[in-house]
C-alpha cells in the first residue's frame, strides 16, 4: 500500500529529482547507493537495489562467478551436481 508523505519536487532540466535527507535517513539510503526502477501501472518506484542469487533470489552470503550473483547455498549445491 501507498502512502503519501506530502513531498513534492520537480523534475529538473535533466531529469533529476531530489529525495529529501529525512526520507533518505528513514530509507537507509546513503550517498552512492544504487535504486532499482520500477513501474506499476502509472507509478514508479524505486527500490533500494541488493544484489541477489540468479538461481534463487538471496541476496545474503553471496559471491560474484564469472559475472553471476551465486548465494553460497546454491553454490555448494552445484559442487555436488555429476558431469
Amino acid at each position: 500500500m501507498m502512502k503519501s508523505l506530502g513531498i513534492v519536487r520537480q523534475v529538473d532540466v535533466l531529469g533529476r529529482i531530489v529525495l529529501p535527507v529525512e526520507l533518505r535517513r528513514t530509507m537507509g539510503i546513503e550517498v552512492k547507493d544504487t535504486l532499482e526502477v520500477f513501474v506499476d501501472g502509472d507509478s514508479i518506484v524505486l527500490k533500494k537495489y541488493q544484489p541477489a542469487c540468479v538461481f534463487c533470489g538471496e541476496a545474503r552470503d553471496v559471491s560474484s562467478f564469472k559475472g553471476h550473483l551465486i548465494c553460497s547455498d546454491c553454490l555448494q549445491k552445484l559442487k555436488h551436481l555429476e558431469p
